[in-house]
């Protein structure tokens, strides 16, 4: 439900009294790394500026969308405050895209090894994996990483940077560890955090969230993994092949949900494939744990089953974070689910306050709220006219292989009843997967009937995510398949797909009219 706004005087909060909210954040385990990682993203000893008479510009979250709004208004000579109650770097840098994408990069190290011989390569027997140091490993390199959001890196920019709680205190200030900063325009980057699901049992069994299971240090014997999304259908398959046992339990009739069947079918193979235990049209009606071991019993199809689990993770969703931040105050309307809301600019119901990020949008992807804070920028400090729905946006899953999507999906397109064709290439039909082994995979491109015009596409194949960004280009730059064919790919690459797809284009456009035209035409110039 949408919260009222209401308009009231601003009474500090009994946890606000003090000069300084700056407790030290802690990290599992505490080893070296995460020491580095919390001196940089949320140092013990920091001490808060003595605040400005008035900002030009306050940002509340220090994740990806407030970093770079921050960072972007002031290199333009905004002057700019950044508050942030727990980690530097939000979600993306301590528990997502780059721990995650550690482990999944380590997992396919072993992979690579495993599948050696089918490549005439020969390997020592008993090739084990070392969950301890694959853990260190992204442990230590996230510390590495975590110093381009470093606290004494935006303070050098020129940012005056507030670690602690902040809430609205009126329609133009904040109070952030008793202190209060007002402010010209406001932006709200608080983020999403994960949730839980209503199953019986499951809060006293116990369960991981994607902010929980980057602490582990030991390998879960078995890993049961509760939704079958882009996290789950990731670590599912990192974690099977760095010794797991895992099975993926999942209420749809398909994993990854609103992506193409097609692309489904193919991630589902290759999860099977590596051992993993997928269950669809699944419901979960108790979690018990019995001596340590944890019991879900699961309904499949009318099918009751037991799945054994040491360790539950769940990728269920996530939830915007806006309570605690006394949003009635400013004057600004939000929903417990969807987040704050906002307009086709991103301004909130009071006009001098702005959103970006996971706490406002349907996409909840770090590139997206990159592009979100860009945005915010431009019509917050300039009265820009930019929107959001202008956006192309692509996205990723790093399963193996990869799922890449750019534009509308064929569920999009079928709601708008719109006349399409679809051009695909399956990858056994370009050489370079055949030679790497990798032909479970495919490009989709679809285009307007009757035009060449590119309205979305979906990759499946190893590096997807990599090759997604010519079709995105081309959408943005309205370039459509008709042009693609006069771009020279390398060969032999797989994203000469691309090319194949517009060739295919160039194919369909000659019916037996324009064969019977061409040859004419050819018989003309060629007359002596």
């Amino acid at each position: 439900m949408f919260r009222a706004v209401k308009r009231t005087s601003y009474k500090p909060k009994n946890d606000q009294k003090g000069v300084s909210m700056n407790k030290p954040a802690h990290l599992e385990p505490q080893d070296r790394y995460n020491m580095e990682l919390l001196s940089n993203v949320h140092p013990g000893d920091w001490k808060n500026p003595k605040p400005r008479p008035c900002y030009d510009f306050v940002v509340i979250g220090g994740g990806t969308a407030g970093l770079v709004a921050a960072a972007g208004a002031s290199g333009l000579g905004a002057k700019v405050a950044l508050i942030e109650k727990n980690l530097l770097g939000g979600d993306c840098l301590n528990v997502g895209c780059v721990p995650s994408k550690s482990l999944i990069r380590s997992s396919r190290a072993y992979a690579e090894v495993r599948d050696a011989p089918a490549y005439g390569i020969r390997v020592p027997q008993g090739v084990e994996v070392d969950f301890s140091e694959v853990m260190e490993r992204m442990r230590k390199l996230r510390a590495r990483i975590a110093r381009h959001d470093s606290a004494r890196r935006f303070r050098d920019l020129g940012i005056d940077v507030f670690l602690g709680k902040g809430r609205f205190s009126g329609e133009k200030s904040i109070d952030v560890s008793g202190k209060q900063l007002h402010f010209k325009k406001a932006l709200i980057a608080t983020g999403a955090r994960a949730i839980g699901l209503p199953i019986k049992g499951l809060t006293e069994a116990g369960y991981l969230t994607n902010e929980t299971i980057f602490s582990l240090t030991e390998r879960p014997t078995r890993l049961a993994v509760i939704g079958g999304g882009p996290l789950g259908c990731e670590l599912a398959q990192a974690f099977q092949r760095l010794g797991s046992s895992v099975t993926v339990i999942e209420i749809l009739p398909k994993l990854l949900g609103p992506e193409d069947e097609d692309a489904s079918t193919v991630v589902a193979r290759a999860l099977e494939k590596d051992g993993i235990r997928v269950i669809l049209n699944a419901t979960i009606t108790e979690i018990k744990k019995e001596k340590g071991v944890k019991k879900i019993l699961v309904c499949e199809n009318g099918k009751e089953h037991v799945v054994l689990a040491d360790e539950i993770l769940l990728g269920a969703g996530r939830a915007p974070n806006v309570e605690s931040l006394d949003l009635e105050v400013a004057g600004v309307e939000y929903d417990l689910r969807k987040g704050i809301l906002v307009n086709d600019r991103l301004q909130t119901t009071n006009p001098d306050v702005f959103a970006a990020g996971d706490v406002c949008l349907k996409y909840k992807f770090t590139h997206m709220a990159d592009a979100s804070a860009r945005i915010v920028i431009q019509n917050a400090l300039f009265s820009g006219r930019k929107k959001i729905s202008a956006l192309t946006i692509p996205w990723c899953t790093y399963t193996d292989p990869e799922v890449a999507h750019v534009g509308m999906t064929e569920k999009d397109i079928k709601e708008k009843g719109l006349n399409i064709k679809t051009i695909m290439i399956p990858f056994n039909e370009v050489d370079r997967a055949i030679l790497d082994g990798e032909e479970d995979g495919f490009l989709k491109v679809y285009i307007k009937k009757g035009s060449d015009k590119i309205l979305g596409a979906t990759i499946v194949a190893r590096h997807a995510g990599e090759m997604i960004g010519e079709i995105a280009l081309a959408i943005s730059a309205k370039v459509g398949l008709k042009k693609l064919a006069t771009v020279i790919h390398p060969y032999p690459t797989q994203a000469e797909a691309i090319k194949k797809a517009a060739d295919e284009y160039n194919r369909l456009r000659l019916t037996p009219f324009t064969k019977r035209l061409l040859l004419w035409w050819m018989k003309w110039s060629l007359r002596k």
